[in-house]
This record gives C-alpha cells, sequence and structure tokens, in this order.
C-alpha cells in the first residue's frame, strides 16, 4: 500500500504552527525550529514516497513547500540569530560560548552549501514529467541526508546553550530593537513575494 500524504503533510508550511509574533523573538527562534524539524521530517517522508510512488501530484507539493521554507523563511531566521543573538555572546567574556557561536556560524555556511545541492535534487523532483519514473539515486539520498543531519546538533546547540545565554545577555532595549528589525524583515520579504 503507497503511503499518502496527509493535508498536514502537504500544506506545512507555517500554516498549521502556533502562531507566534515577533513581539517574543526568542518564541519565535524556538518556533521556527519547530518549522524546521517538521520540514527536514518531510524531507525524510518525502524520499520514501518518491522511491514507492516516484514523483506524482502529492511528491511534487511536498517538494515545492520544502523548497519553499529553505528558499524563504530559513534565511530570515539564520539572520535574526546572526544579527541579534550570535553578537550579545561573541562580546561577552565567555569563550566557550563564543567558541560555540563560531561553530554555528560556520554551520550556516555549510548549510547554504548543502542547500544549495539539496534544492537541486528537490528542484528536479518538482519538474520531473510524472509519465516517467523518478529515481532517487544514492549520491541525491546523500546530499538530502547530509543536508538534514547538519541541523540536528545545530538547533540543539542554539536551543540548549545559546539561546539562554543570548536571553541572559540581553538588555529590554535589545529586545524591542530584535523585535522590531525581525517584523520589518518579514514584512519587507513579504510585500518582494507578493509583488
Amino acid at each position: 500500500m503507497s503511503h499518502q500524504f496527509s493535508a498536514v503533510d502537504a500544506s506545512f508550511f507555517g500554516h498549521r504552527a502556533p502562531a507566534v509574533g515577533v513581539e517574543s523573538p526568542f518564541e519565535l527562534l524556538h518556533a521556527c525550529h519547530e518549522r524546521v524539524q517538521r520540514s527536514l521530517d518531510l524531507l525524510t517522508r518525502l524520499q520514501s514516497h518518491v522511491e514507492k510512488n516516484g514523483c506524482d501530484s502529492q511528491a511534487k507539493s511536498a517538494a515545492s513547500d520544502i523548497l519553499r521554507y529553505f528558499d524563504i523563511a530559513a534565511p530570515l531566521h539564520h539572520q535574526d540569530e546572526e544579527l541579534h543573538v550570535f553578537p550579545l555572546i561573541l562580546a561577552s567574556a565567555d569563550i566557550p560560548a563564543r567558541l560555540l557561536v563560531e561553530k554555528l556560524m560556520a554551520q550556516h555556511i555549510q548549510m547554504q552549501t548543502r542547500w544549495l545541492l539539496a534544492r537541486e535534487v528537490l528542484h528536479r523532483m518538482v519538474h520531473a514529467s510524472t509519465s516517467e519514473q523518478f529515481v532517487l539515486m544514492s549520491q541525491d539520498t546523500q546530499v538530502l541526508t547530509d543536508f538534514a543531519a547538519l541541523y540536528a546538533t545545530h538547533m540543539s546547540d542554539e536551543e540548549l546553550y545559546v539561546y539562554p545565554k543570548a536571553q541572559a545577555l540581553q538588555k529590554e532595549t535589545d529586545l524591542q530593537e530584535m523585535s522590531r528589525e525581525m517584523g520589518e524583515r518579514r514584512g519587507a520579504n513579504r510585500r518582494r513575494s507578493s509583488a
């Protein structure tokens, strides 16, 4: 029996998550991680689905959702961290925390590189002919696996160590500025998307 994506699978793109606004910036950062995890889970299910059923309409829809999330939302999330979270720790006297942040910043660059490779695989899925059998090659599977694997320890390090440390260092005025700028970035992004 073939796996069928449910409506939640195919339309997970931010619509099923609890609404969290920029007025609570760190809650929004945590919510972004939940969305990342859901999109990575969908990526795993998508690979199984394609192996059994090829690139049918459900697979194409799921691949499009993953593309949209990592093309639009994920870069905004990384910007949030690099502009408002990481600098607080880099300016602190906590050397282990600073070294961790430097590692996380390097991982953001690795994520961009791995995303470009994963994006190519997903793009091929979206544009595959439904009349031809689409086969995920072993290198395609490895690309998608490598992309997803990098996120696991990255998000854990941020949530367990970096976010709490940054919140402890942050002044109320920093939090207000963070909230305002996160809102502006997302507003500007929505305007560009609708243009």
